[in-house]
């Protein structure tokens, strides 16, 4: 597996984009995963990461300010926990590529961490009563226990996603952008099921411009 933790370039200023359709996938499409390795990734502190959940849906803003007080309070935490997310990311990375490249996912060692990673997870998964309604709707709700205190808490609803996206038909739509050197990720749930890239703005005009610079060499008259 690529070097999770050794990224050979920072983008702390790149804008995330959330273009997978997951909040699992949208954690990998957060660095470029190239030939040469890790490069522009835009994980460069827990700030950003919980920048990047914010968007994701999996983290409320209210609740992304109060983790960024905690890390500048507990900065060993916070550093802690943005190591586990990117190792998370590098062990989701592979699970997902092998899933696309229709490869046995449960074969791969990184798939025994990933079980590792939801039973830790799950176990933070509680009901909550919720007040009654005379419109009704639910009794109960989920919840994570202790989810506002611990910084790592950020990862455990990508964790839930991922299996939940794996165990659900949309696993055979998960799909690898087919531009050089991204290696981004995405649920093909275009109509046709045809979708080629992550990005038509970024990836797709890429590859348009490239082959036609091609076809231009070959044919320079």
């Amino acid at each position: 597996m690529t070097n999770a933790l050794a990224p050979l370039s920072w983008a702390p200023d790149r804008p995330f984009r959330y273009v997978g359709g997951d909040p699992a996938i949208e954690l990998l499409n957060t660095v470029n995963w190239t030939s040469r390795g890790l490069e522009e990734d835009r994980l460069s502190g827990y700030d950003r990461l919980t920048r990047w959940a914010e968007g994701a849906g999996v983290l409320i803003p209210r609740l992304g300010a109060q983790f960024r007080t905690l890390a500048a309070e507990r900065p060993g935490e916070a550093e802690e926990a943005l190591r586990e997310a990117r190792k998370l990311r590098g062990v989701l990375r592979e699970i997902f590529r092998a899933v696309a490249e229709r490869r046995p996912a449960a074969k791969l060692p990184t798939f025994r961490e990933l079980n590792a990673s939801l039973s830790r997870a799950l176990a933070q998964l509680q009901l909550v009563g919720m007040p009654p309604s005379e419109e009704g709707g639910p009794a109960v709700q989920w919840s994570w226990k202790g989810a506002t205190e611990r910084l790592d808490s950020i990862t455990w609803p990508v964790v839930r996603s991922a299996a939940e996206l794996l165990i659900s038909d949309e696993a055979g739509r998960i799909r690898e952008c087919e531009g050089v050197d991204c290696g981004w990720m995405y649920v093909d749930r275009s109509r046709n099921g045809f979708r080629r890239w992550c990005q038509m703005e970024s990836c797709g005009t890429r590859e348009k411009s490239r082959r036609r610079a091609g076809r231009r060499r070959k044919n320079p008259g």
